[in-house]
């Protein structure tokens, strides 16, 4: 699933190919991603000026010279792409924007189709809208601490949460909480403050790392939890070697399911806290 790494790639293609541009025309292929009626996205972007673009958590925004906003949401497997000519389009292109001085054409890629397109009249709407919270990379440690401690529900499904803070992903929440040293199961409201500041670390070292490699984890530092994820499929074909805690090479990292999700943890790292029944749905 894009994340809020891959995400911020997908913004920053953008703005490199399409700022400046004017959308001369639309082709839908797909209309099940369209949370709008064609008619209206239609009417929205043609003749528009894109003029910047921005992004909160795993959400993208394409901004227009009239102030509104085109929103971009991936869901499982959504991508963005570019073509020029017809029979280039990428495979599972559901919606495409010509671009006028360019010639080329932005895709929208999704093969599953549980991607959205949206429109917003502003970030704050749009946020208010979809509850979400403050984005991953701009959350305080004392914003964090905060939110947290008001709860009585695991450290893990809490960080998931996109109404605590927007962008975070299943391997990202694991790679966090692996680097701050905090088991999964901890209550949100036993994290102390010099936790909850090792936390806010954690998730700045993991996305900006994210980022910084276009979210090719197998270019990831070799510190790294998912590294010893079971589809990383960088180890010898046969050797389990990539299955050890990158910092204790004889620990075994252990795989179980907290709140339905697949989790990883190195148990010398991350022990498990004295009780792990949260008092909160």
């Amino acid at each position: 699933m894009p994340e809020l790494p891959e995400v911020e790639t997908y913004r920053r293609f953008i703005n490199e190919v399409a700022v400046g541009q004017k959308i001369t025309g639309l082709e839908v292929r797909d209309t099940h991603v369209l949370a709008v009626s064609e008619d209206e996205l239609r009417t929205a972007l043609v003749g528009r000026t894109i003029t910047g673009t921005g992004r909160l958590g795993k959400n993208c925004f394409v901004e227009l010279d009239n102030g509104r906003l085109l929103v971009l949401h991936f869901g499982m497997t959504g991508d963005i792409g570019a073509f020029r000519d017809a029979p280039d389009a990428p495979r599972f292109t559901r919606v495409a924007w010509q671009l006028g001085d360019s010639g080329l054409n932005l895709a929208f890629i999704d093969p599953r189709k549980f991607g959205r397109i949206r429109l917003a009249e502003s970030v704050e709407a749009y946020q208010k809208a979809k509850k979400l919270g403050p984005d991953a990379l701009l959350i305080t440690a004392a914003e964090l601490h905060q939110k947290l401690s008001r709860r009585r529900v695991f450290v893990k499904p809490l960080l998931l949460d996109q109404s605590l803070t927007a962008g975070l992903g299943n391997w990202i929440v694991d790679e966090v909480l692996f680097q701050a040293k905090i088991h999964p199961e901890r209550i949100g409201n036993t994290i102390s403050e010099t936790e909850a500041t090792a936390l806010h670390a954690a998730i700045q070292l993991v996305l900006t790392t994210a980022i910084r490699h276009e979210a090719n984890y197998r270019h990831f530092p070799k510190s790294f939890l998912i590294h010893a994820r079971e589809w990383d499929d960088s180890a010898t074909p046969g050797s389990d070697a990539h299955t050890f805690c990158p910092r204790h090479p004889k620990v075994k990292i252990e795989k179980f399911y907290v709140g339905g999700r697949a989790t990883y943890i190195c148990p010398t790292c991350q022990p498990a806290p004295a009780t792990s029944s949260a008092a909160e749905a």
